[in-house]
This record gives C-alpha cells, sequence and structure tokens, in this order.
C-alpha cells in the first residue's frame, strides 16, 4: 500500500508496520500533570485525541501491531538524571506530589495512559525513562520479534519525544510515517517547524501525511453482522 505524503509516496504492509502511540499520558495531556507545572496549555494536546482514536480503532481492527509509550521513573528516581530532574523552573518537578499522584513516576495515575485511549489487552506497553522510546527500553527487541520494518508513529510532543523517538528509529533502520493531526505540540510554532524537519531534504528522518491519508488507504475494518 501507498499512502500519499510529505516528501512522497510512503509504502508500507500491514503485517510488519506497527502503530506507535507516544507518552498520550495524563501527566501530560490533562489539567494537574507535569505538562501544565511547566507553564503549559494542556488543551494543545487534546485536539489529537479524535483522529488518533480513529486510527487506533482502524489498526486494532485490521490486527496490526500497536505501541503504547509512557514516559517515567521508577518510585526512587535512580533513572531520572539531574539534568532532566533539576531542569528549569516548573511549579513541581519529577517525583513531586501532584494532583494526579507522583509526577511522571511509575505506576501513578497521572503516569497512565488517558482514557480515551487506554491499551487493549495484548497491546505492548514500553515504559521510558527518556525522550526517545527506543533508550532504556526493550522495544527494538519487541519490534524484530514481530518482523516490524516500519512506523506509523503519533503522540506527543512533536519537538521532543515523538521527535526524538523517529530519530532513533531512523538510525536504526526503520522507516517512519508521522501523522500530522495525530502529533501535538504545546507550541504551534515547533508543531510546524517539527513536522517540516521530519520531511526535509526528501525524508531526513520519514514522512508526514495527515490520517486521512492513511486511512484511505486501509482497507474497511468489517462491521460486526455483516456477512464475509
Amino acid at each position: 500500500m501507498k499512502v500519499t505524503a510529505d516528501p512522497g509516496d510512503f509504502e508500507f504492509d500491514v503485517a510488519t508496520t506497527a502503530l506507535v502511540i507516544i507518552d498520550m499520558q495524563r501527566d501530560f495531556c490533562e489539567p494537574g500533570g507535569f505538562g501544565e507545572t511547566l507553564g503549559n496549555d494542556v488543551s494543545l494536546l487534546r485536539g489529537v485525541i479524535p483522529p488518533l482514536q480513529r486510527v487506533l480503532a482502524t489498526a486494532r481492527a485490521l490486527g496490526m501491531t500497536v505501541v503504547h509509550t509512557r514516559e517515567g521513573h521508577v518510585p526512587d528516581l535512580s533513572d531520572c538524571p539531574p539534568a532532566k530532574l533539576h531542569r528549569g523552573s516548573p511549579s513541581l518537578r519529577i517525583g513531586d506530589p501532584g494532583p494526579k499522584g507522583r509526577i511522571l513516576v511509575r505506576g501513578e495515575y497521572g503516569h497512565d495512559i488517558v482514557d480515551e485511549l487506554t491499551p487493549a489487552p495484548g497491546e505492548l506497553v514500553i515504559d521510558k525513562p527518556g525522550k526517545g522510546s527506543f533508550h532504556g527500553t526493550a522495544l527494538r527487541e519487541e519490534l524484530e520479534a514481530r518482523g516490524i520494518t516500519r512506523l506509523v508513529v503519533t503522540g506527543v510532543t512533536t519537538e521532543v519525544c515523538v521527535h526524538t523517538t523517529v530519530r532513533e528509529a531512523n538510525d536504526r533502520g526503520y522507516e517512519c510515517l508521522v501523522l500530522s493531526d495525530c502529533v501535538g505540540s504545546y507550541f504551534p510554532e515547533f508543531q510546524r517547524v517539527g513536522l517540516a524537519m521530519i520531511a526535509a531534504q526528501g525524508g531526513i528522518f520519514g514522512w508526514v501525511a495527515p490520517s486521512e491519508a492513511l486511512l484511505a488507504v486501509l482497507p474497511a475494518p468489517a462491521l460486526e453482522g455483516t456477512p464475509s
């Protein structure tokens, strides 16, 4: 199959392609989480949820590999380097008590994925200590075990965890399609430039397309009760 994308068609096969949903966590996407402590308007990230729900539903119906990631740390913060822990001037830091539990700590309510995108049984959930989904995780091994060579990348934020993951994936030989309306940033200008950087110079890191372009080429999921 081919998706019309920037800078050119993205070719893929459902069996060897994974949908990767990056860090759609309460701490980033809901009031009271880490994103808000940094002074961000978290409502800017919530716009990606409806189109991402449509993509996720189709991927599930077609039996695609689905991967969810969560950024966060073990309770004693031993996997959170000082350079990350003490960066900036948030009102609450990683590990501090917040409205949704300790900020970005694994097992806390805020660390988990928003209700609208809750992982289904059997879907991969990768807990990562850094920005990239490959660093400090078994993601590469999990993808290799499933024969995955291409990634459809979604989630937040475009210029940080999405970009880092796409760059990591590119260095490891994976071809990536980033869905422009299924990734989001707290900063509209970062969103625009971040997407442009991925597709620049003939697709230096990957391809970019709206979710409608992907859904247009995927087989329509069979409706329950429809004769086969």
